[in-house]
């Protein structure tokens, strides 16, 4: 998104928010949404550019072309939809954890074969470091499809440098977040992990807040998880303990936003010259 705008592009993002409570597309307000009805990770985005909250993509692609000037869409988690035109199919590749076994629903993470997928891939973004996803990359690869690589670095990691925390994660892979601190010259004393997209209880967070005064140590976080706390009940003093690690993803060759944006902008005129 920010290279798009450097493009002179209106970005926006369609997503169908995690949780999200809207019966109709709903364009996110970052200041006063909370994550129990849109999402926390729409919440992120919408402080990037306009997001859609919606399960119909082409009503939310809609809202956003008409209602907010958008000229230019990122589909999250949008690669089956059928409802839509995608000029440009990027498939994301965690470097440390692969596509698990690589089987389909019910049998594995998969929503469809690779291979399968593969036909109607642009390009593979493989993130971080790790063997788990050599294989797919290979298969991209020997598809003729594009390799691009990136990683994720914390965005102000001095902030955390000498640091001892108590550090906690309702995401995905809780473990990386750890080690992104770590990665940030911080101390990981204490670490708990909650299930992913996990909205914490009272008593969750004054546990979190005894333990770490106990311990004399720093609370750190997610931004994902700061923005399911950021309209909820916490403890008196939690957020006065709470660092929040934000993080951003960088790729191993600057120019990759600008070529992807470049061949996305280059397949819709194309689509549009053939009618």
């Amino acid at each position: 998104a920010r290279q798009a705008k450097r493009m002179q592009l209106t970005p926006g993002f369609l997503s169908r928010g995690h949780g999200g409570s809207f019966a109709k597309p709903h364009v996110v307000d970052a200041h006063h949404d909370a994550a129990k009805h849109v999402g926390d990770e729409p919440l992120l985005l919408a402080e990037h550019a306009p997001v859609a909250v919606t399960a119909n993509r082409a009503a939310g692609a809609k809202l956003l072309i008409e209602g907010h000037g958008c000229d230019f869409l990122i589909m999250d988690d949008g690669f089956q939809s059928a409802r839509i035109h995608i000029d440009y199919a990027l498939v994301v590749v965690d470097a440390r954890f692969g596509v698990g076994n690589g089987h389909v629903i019910p049998g594995g993470p998969l929503r469809a074969k690779i291979v399968d997928q593969l036909v109607f891939t642009s390009g593979l973004l493989k993130m971080g470091e790790g063997a788990a996803a050599d294989g797919v990359v290979r298969q991209a690869a020997r598809a003729g499809r594009p390799i691009f690589l990136a990683h994720v670095e914390p965005a102000d990691p001095s902030r955390f440098a000498g640091g001892r925390f108590l550090a906690f994660a309702g995401i995905g892979h809780p473990e990386k977040f750890f080690d992104t601190v770590r990665g940030a010259g911080g101390e990981v004393a204490l670490s708990r992990a909650f299930p992913d997209h996990h909205f914490y209880a009272q008593d969750e967070l004054a546990d979190l807040l005894a333990l770490a005064r106990q311990e004399g140590l720093r609370l750190v976080t997610t931004a994902k998880d700061a923005a399911r706390l950021r309209h909820g009940e916490v403890p008196a003093g939690f957020l006065d303990q709470l660092d929040v690690l934000d993080i951003e993803a960088v790729f191993e060759l600057d120019h990759v936003p600008e070529r992807i944006i470049g061949e996305t902008l280059d397949a819709w005129r194309q689509r549009k010259m053939r009618g």
